[in-house]
């Protein structure tokens, strides 16, 4: 058994905080932390994959409301990362080295349930 595109689209749609790959070969005991990062290497995950795998999920309301939002992760230690750069991060009142990340979040507030649906990382 291989590592699936289908199985880290299920662990990113079904996690709420934690999205590392040490999560992720947690959860999945059949899988170590080093095969998922080489399926990573190789592969092309997009905003529109993303799309493709909620949008039959997501369950409108007409109080819903969309939310963007902007984070930095902290990657103050990596230095091989393609997307770290110096950036102000609100958490650290300070800039640091990380990732910008944008997130696209659906939320119907009556059912309490929230679905992201775009992302950008700058």
């Amino acid at each position: 058994m291989s590592f699936t595109k289908l199985d880290y689209c299920q662990y990113l749609l079904s996690q709420e905080t934690n999205y590392t790959l040490i999560t992720l070969a947690e959860h999945l005991e059949v899988f170590s932390h080093d095969t998922i990062n080489r399926y990573l290497r190789g592969e092309n995950l997009t905003p529109r994959l993303l799309w493709d795998n909620v949008e039959h999920l997501i369950q409108l309301d007409e109080d819903g409301s969309i939310i963007f939002d902007d984070s930095v992760i902290d990657k103050n230690f990596s230095n091989c990362i393609e997307l770290v750069r110096r950036q102000y991060s609100g958490t650290e009142h300070r800039f640091i080295r990380g990732i910008g990340l944008i997130s696209c979040v659906y939320v119907n507030v009556k059912i309490g349930q929230f679905w992201v649906i775009d992302y950008l990382s700058l």
